[in-house]
């Protein structure tokens, strides 16, 4: 082989050993792999550790067949009812959470992952399984704090500040769709304030990403590029793609905080009194709809009076979200916490006004004097509720209570106690129509309460 050849060789060695070095210690191998080690990499490898895969089993009846042809709702009508015994089945649900405090093990998530839980459990991303158990839950908010048994000290997730986010900054979701267990993806943020609809109100005060949020990453967090989380994941929009919400986590350790100190957290109103819009009060204020809650009384030393709202004003949205009629003013106060700043957007004549104000708490103590300004109603509770006075031609006197009546319940809520008073003035307060269930001498009866 000539001189020349052998440097040719030599050259095309060294350059080969540059591009492609012979093992994973070699500087080239280190730089490359530190050039893949973005924010979202150090970020996931922060909280990845305090993530776990939740699983709840409950027990349900379900009614045997003699196979699942017969088990047609069409065939099933032939069957007389006692043809198929109820059977015991356990059914599981999956979801996440995150460890928000390793040294007494207490894991936030959402409330319907483990609701109707009777056996709750725990996988680490370590492999670890561990017993859970469920400290507090509120649905009206959809978080729940669990307490995790026989792991020691375990990681935390650094928590971040959701008042401080910014629109288009990286989110990364950690959690387990479809027990894929510690799957990341990565959005986002596309929105904050945003109000998610359900059954029985409304969500708000949501964040809004396009990061793929799936079956099983519910309660699981939402983080941002510095590894903290900023977000509890709770549910997509049906129907749409890229379109997924979270819980901000200053309300929910708000939440936390609340549940782990009473087991409940306290109702918050501002002390607004207002009815749904008609067309023609919509035409007055310009409005293309009826929508909004057109404010008729201001309790007086309430928030809502200290922020400046007055009668006659229209209330159209409250903290971002829009609202069309009083139950969704109602679900927004029912996720507010007491002490966060709304922004309340008001009309008021032509001008529209942006108010701030901060939700009270709605204690025994309001529920009393509410229910004797607006219903007339003076009760006393110990082992169940009992009107002890009422007051002359108000609501209470033209449905013909008297002393001595025990209130079985009030609108949806049953009574046994103070607490259950409480919480059916708050959520009746802004109802014209009231049923409410009434024992006297030994016989109940339903009735329905007007109120002016």
């Amino acid at each position: 082989m000539g001189r020349s050849a052998l440097w040719a060789n030599r050259l095309f060695l060294c350059a080969f050993l540059m591009f492609f070095p012979l093992c994973s210690h070699c500087p080239a191998a280190s730089s490359g792999h530190e050039l893949r080690r973005t924010p979202v990499v150090t970020a996931v490898a922060a909280v990845a550790p305090a993530v776990v895969n939740i699983t709840s089993a409950r027990s349900v009846d379900r009614r045997g067949a003699p196979g699942p042809f017969f088990d047609d709702d069409f065939f099933r009508q032939f069957r007389g009812p006692g043809s198929a015994a109820p059977q015991r089945q356990t059914q599981e649900s999956l979801g996440s959470g995150v460890i928000i405090d390793g040294k007494e093990g207490l894991v936030l998530t959402n409330a319907h992952v483990i609701a109707g839980g009777t056996s709750i459990k725990a996988r680490l991303q370590d492999g670890r399984l561990l017993d859970a158990a469920l400290v507090g839950a509120d649905p009206d908010f959809d978080v729940a704090v669990l307490r995790l048994s026989g792991g020691g000290t375990l990681p935390q997730a650094a928590m971040g500040d959701s008042a401080d986010i910014m629109i288009g900054e990286t989110a990364i979701a950690i959690g387990n769709p479809f027990g894929y267990t510690h799957t990341v993806t990565t959005g986002v943020v596309s929105a904050v304030g945003r109000s998610l609809k359900h059954e029985g109100g409304a969500y708000a005060d949501l964040i809004q990403t396009d990061t793929a949020i799936n079956p099983g990453n519910s309660g699981g967090p939402l983080v941002n590029l510095a590894g903290e989380v900023i977000g509890i994941n709770m549910a997509i929009q049906a129907g749409a793609e890229g379109i997924g919400f979270a819980i901000p986590i200053n309300k929910a350790r708000r939440v936390v905080a609340e549940l782990m100190r009473g087991g409940r957290v306290t109702p918050a109103w501002l002390g607004i009194m207002g009815q749904d819009v008609d067309v023609r009060t919509a035409r007055y204020f310009g409005l293309n709809r009826p929508r909004g809650l057109l404010v008729v009384e201001v309790v007086p030393g309430s928030p809502a009076e200290k922020a400046g709202v007055r009668p006659g004003d229209l209330l159209t949205a409250v903290g971002g979200a829009d609202l069309d009629d009083k139950e969704q003013y109602r679900g927004a106060l029912a996720t507010s916490t007491v002490g966060e700043t709304l922004t309340l957007t008001v009309r008021r004549g032509e001008e529209e006004l942006k108010i701030a104000a901060a939700p009270a708490a709605f204690g025994d103590g309001e529920a009393v004097t509410l229910a004797q300004a607006r219903w007339g109603l003076t009760v006393k509770a110990g082992q169940g509720v009992r009107v002890a006075a009422v007051a002359a031609n108000s609501p209470a006197a033209r449905l013909g209570l008297k002393p001595g009546d025990a209130l079985v319940q009030i609108g949806g809520e049953k009574l046994t106690g103070q607490g259950d008073f409480t919480r059916a003035v708050y959520v009746n307060r802004l109802n014209r129509v009231i049923l409410v269930m009434i024992e006297r001498g030994g016989r109940g009866y339903y009735a329905r309460m007007g109120v002016e």
